[in-house]
C-alpha cells in the first residue's frame, strides 16, 4: 500500500464515516472504556486485511487474558481459523512485558516484524504499557517505537481503555493518525453505543456521533444521517396521488404530489394508522410498491386490523417493516428503512408513529436532522412518505407538532375529536397543502368497514364544546 491508499474495515458504512477508510500504513488509535468493543473492532479490521504476504499481528499485552482473547474471536463470524499461522498471528507480551518492561517490549516487536513483515499490527492494550514507565521512559519508548514503525511501512492499532478526557495530556495521542472513540450512553432505561471520530490526519470524515451495535459479525455502524442542503435540482413528477379516500383527494386538489410528506396528526383512535392504510394500499392497486413502518402494533394484530377493512397484509408490492420501541436504535431504524425502500422499490411509504420515534431517539435535534434528511431524501426519488403523530389533546387541538416535522411536511392533516351535546364525532381538516390549493373545511369522517367514509362539512353556525 502506498501513503494515499486506504485500510478498509469490511463495513461500508464504517468506511464511509472515515472517509473512504482509514489511511494505510497509520498509527490509528481505538480507544473506550471496557464494553464498548474495541477488540472486536480490531479484530474486524485485523481478519479483513490479513494475507499470506502481508499478514496481521495480534499482539495482547496485560490488559485481557491471551487465552480470553482467542476463546471471544473465535465466536465471531468473521473470524477464520484457517487463517491463523498463515495470514493471522497471535502473540503474548505479557512475560516480555513483565520481564524486560518496555525494553523488552520493544525488542520482541521489532523481532516480530522482522520475521513476520506484516501489513497490520494490533497491540491491545497499548494503555497498559504506560505503567511499566515514568513519563520520560515512556515518552522515549513511543520515540522508538514509531519510529520502528515509520521504517516498516504497516498499519497500527493501538487499543486501549482511555477516556476523552485523556487525549490532551496522554503523549501517544499526538503520534496517532487516527483516533476512533467507542462509547456507551444511558438514558432512563436505554443504553446507546455511539462511534467518533476525533482525528483523522490528511483525510474528511463524518463529524459527530455515529451509533453502532456489536453482534456475532463485528461492529455494525449507522453513520449519522444529517444531509447537507442540496440545491441542485430534480425531475418533479406532475402527476397527483391519490390519498385513497376521494373525498380527502378533492379537498387536496386531486391528492398528494409524488415524492410529498404528509403529516398526519390527531388524537388516540382518531384514524390516524387508518388513514395511512389507506394511502399504501391505494398506491399498492395502482402498482406502486410500499413499505408501512410500524412501532405500534404487532405485525399479528396489524393484520387483523388490515384484514377487517378489505386488504391483506399479504398482497403482493406491501413490505411490512415492524420494529418494537421498546428496543430501537433510531439510527438503526433510518437505514432499515432506506434499505427497504431501495430493495423493494417502494414509492410509497408510511411511519407510524412519529411519536414512538422520538421517544426512542437520544435527543430533539438528532431527531429533526434525521427527519430532515429522510424526508429530503424521499423527495428527490419522488417517493411519498404518510407520517402519523398523536396529539395530547382529545378536544380544542392547541398544538400541532412537538417534533418541529410539521414545516417539513409538504402537506398537513388534522383529525380531532368534536363534543356536541351528547354524542363525540370525528372531524377532519387539510391544514396545509404546499405549492397547491385546498379545501380548509372541517368535515365530519366516519370509520365504516370499508375504511374512512368523509361526510359533509360543518354548518358555520353549528358551536361545539
Amino acid at each position: 500500500m502506498t501513503t494515499s491508499e486506504r485500510l478498509l474495515s469490511g463495513h461500508p458504512r464504517l468506511d464511509a464515516v472515515l472517509g473512504g477508510g482509514l489511511p494505510a500504513n497509520a498509527i490509528n488509535m481505538v480507544i473506550g472504556l471496557p464494553g464498548t468493543g474495541k477488540t472486536i473492532l480490531a479484530q474486524q479490521y485485523l481478519f479483513a486485511n490479513a494475507t499470506p504476504e502481508r499478514p496481521a499481528l495480534y499482539l495482547a499485552t496485560v490488559s485481557e487474558p491471551f487465552e480470553k482473547i482467542l476463546r471471544y474471536g473465535q465466536s465471531l463470524g468473521f473470524f477464520d481459523p484457517e487463517a491463523i499461522g498463515h495470514s493471522v498471528f497471535y502473540e503474548d507480551l505479557s512475560t516480555v512485558l513483565n520481564e524486560g518492561g518496555l525494553a523488552g517490549v520493544l525488542e520482541q516487536v521489532s523481532a516480530l516484524i522482522k520475521e513476520r513483515r506484516p501489513g497490520m499490527m494490533v497491540i491491545d492494550s497499548f494503555k497498559a504499557l504506560s505503567a511499566y514507565a515514568e513519563a520520560a521512559e515512556f515518552r522515549r519508548f513511543l520515540h522508538d517505537f514509531a519510529g520502528h514503525l515509520s521504517a516498516f511501512p504497516a498499519s497500527s492499532f493501538w487499543v486501549g481503555e482511555y477516556g476523552e478526557d485523556e487525549i490532551a495530556v496522554a503523549p501517544e495521542f499526538a503520534v496517532a493518525d487516527a483516533i476512533i472513540s467507542l462509547a456507551t450512553t444511558r438514558a432512563a432505561e436505554r443504553e446507546t453505543r455511539s462511534l467518533r471520530v476525533l482525528k483523522l490526519r490528511g483525510s474528511e470524515f463524518a463529524p459527530g456521533q455515529h451509533a453502532y451495535r456489536l453482534s456475532a459479525n463485528g461492529i455494525n455502524v449507522f453513520p449519522r444521517l444529517a444531509d447537507p442542503i442540496d440545491i441542485t435540482g430534480y425531475a418533479l413528477d406532475g402527476t397527483r396521488h391519490s390519498s385513497g379516500i376521494a373525498a380527502l383527494d378533492e379537498m387536496l386538489a386531486d391528492g398528494y404530489w409524488p415524492g410529498a410528506a404528509t403529516l398526519c396528526a390527531g388524537p388516540s383512535g382518531s384514524g390516524k394508522t387508518l388513514m395511512g392504510l389507506h394511502f399504501i394500499f391505494k398506491g399498492v392497486r395502482q402498482g406502486e410498491p410500499g413499505v408501512l413502518a410500524t412501532l405500534q402494533e404487532h405485525p399479528t394484530q396489524l393484520a387483523r386490523i388490515i384484514q377487517g377493512f378489505g386488504w391483506s397484509a399479504d398482497e403482493e408490492g406491501v413490505e411490512l417493516m415492524y420494529r418494537s420501541p421498546v428496543d430501537i436504535y433510531t439510527d438503526e431504524w433510518v437505514y432499515d428503512l432506506l434499505d427497504a425502500v431501495e430493495r423493494t422499490g417502494a414509492r410509497r411509504v408510511l411511519i407510524d408513529s412519529l411519536t414512538d420515534l422520538q421517544f426512542a431517539s437520544p435527543d430533539q435535534v438528532r431527531f429533526r436532522e434525521y427527519m430532515y434528511s429522510l424526508v429530503q431524501r424521499f423527495s428527490r426519488q419522488g417517493v411519498s412518505l404518510f407520517m402519523t403523530s398523536e396529539l395530547p389533546d382529545l378536544f380544542h387541538v392547541r398544538r400541532l407538532s412537538e417534533f418541529g416535522v410539521s414545516h417539513l411536511s409538504d402537506n398537513v392533516v388534522l383529525l380531532q375529536y368534536i363534543r356536541d351535546e351528547s354524542t363525540v364525532r370525528r372531524a377532519l381538516t387539510v391544514l396545509k397543502t404546499r405549492a397547491s390549493r385546498h379545501i380548509p373545511e372541517i368535515r365530519e369522517f366516519k370509520i365504516t368497514t370499508e375504511g374512512i367514509l368523509l361526510g359533509d362539512p360543518f354548518a358555520p353556525t353549528q358551536k361545539f364544546d
